[in-house]
């Protein structure tokens, strides 16, 4: 293995634009979430909460869940090779279980695992480099929330398995979801996983999976962003809520109340926060598996299948686009 790593990176992630992205976020008191992950330090939190409390590490069933859709999606792959898009890669291990599948059946397999941080590209990179060739791996780094010209950039020559796992709960839907349908062409698949909230009451569900959000790691995660920027730790307090979001939607929110005045200085500009004053940290959303078809349909894509864990707090879903499914019966 070479010593060095070629990393391509969109102008969303040039550096004046990430300031300009950081200037906006203090500005509307709303953090935009890439800001948790800018970091190497960042990072590590994030892969040391994952593996406390990410379902897919620490519950067999949805290791399991996530097993069965694998293999249901590497049997509908007719095509002799296969493009991975792997946006918000994180640490890749998902992507690389899912590699190992179609490489054993014999498929000649290319890899672009795509995050907002480049070291959660380099942890992935590294992570599929045992089933990868580097020369099929193009790791790439982009804000997937601002940059317009993904259909184009993320292009391949073969058909494209685009997967999104754990990664939809963090953008407002209207948003991402048309991006997310423009990448999906005719011949390619998406396969993504969304949060749910468990059981047949939506706000009892939400109530029951708070406690995932509200706890330590969390909380050391997300404060990371504000102390990094000189806020001490008697500023305030995190406090975590469930609110209505876009299209009908249930999210949790985390907001950083100020209890004494507080000051940010990014180079020339200054940020003064009363006490009363919050900022919005963090949201994520939770789903049903009807509101996921539904939120998708307005888009032009339809599930194939789906697979629910027994907890019934995650799910993953099959995709194609509504033209190709009308084309093919």
């Amino acid at each position: 293995m070479l010593s060095v790593a070629a990393v391509a990176i969109h102008a969303s992630q040039f550096p004046g634009t990430v300031r300009r992205d950081l200037l906006a976020s203090l500005r509307s008191r709303q953090v935009n979430h890439k800001f948790h992950y800018d970091s190497v330090k960042q990072t590590q939190k994030w892969l040391a909460l994952h593996q406390i409390y990410s379902p897919s590490r620490n519950d067999a069933d949805c290791a399991a869940t996530y097993d069965r859709a694998f293999m249901k999606a590497v049997e509908q792959i007719k095509s002799k090779s296969v493009h991975i898009i792997g946006l918000g890669c994180g640490g890749g291990q998902k992507d690389a279980r899912l590699l190992k599948l179609l490489k054993a059946g014999g498929k000649e397999i290319f890899y672009t695992p795509c995050d907002v941080s480049a070291a959660m590209v380099l942890v992935a990179r590294q992570t599929a480099m045992s089933v990868v060739p580097e020369k099929k791996c193009f790791p790439f780094v982009c804000d997937l929330a601002s940059a317009d010209d993904l259909p184009s950039t993320l292009a391949t020559r073969h058909p494209s398995l685009v997967t999104f796992f754990g990664m939809i709960p963090n953008f407002e839907p209207q948003e991402i979801l048309p991006k997310l349908a423009s990448l999906v062409r005719p011949k390619d698949f998406l396969l993504f996983s969304a949060n749910l909230a468990p059981g047949k009451n939506y706000a009892g569900g939400m109530r029951k999976i708070l406690p995932q959000y509200d706890n330590p790691p969390t909380h050391d995660w997300l404060l990371t962003f504000l102390f990094d920027l000189g806020v001490e730790h008697g500023d305030g307090k995190l406090n975590f809520a469930i609110e209505s979001g876009g299209l009908g939607l249930k999210r949790v929110a985390a907001q950083f109340h100020f209890s004494r005045r507080s000051r940010i200085q990014v180079e020339s500009e200054q940020f003064d926060f009363r006490r009363g004053e919050s900022i919005r940290l963090f949201f994520s959303y939770r789903y049903t598996p009807a509101l996921v078809r539904k939120a998708l349909a307005r888009h032009g894509l339809a599930v194939l299948d789906q697979w629910i864990t027994q907890s019934e707090e995650e799910g993953v879903f099959l995709c194609r686009r509504k033209s190709n499914l009308r084309q093919s019966a």
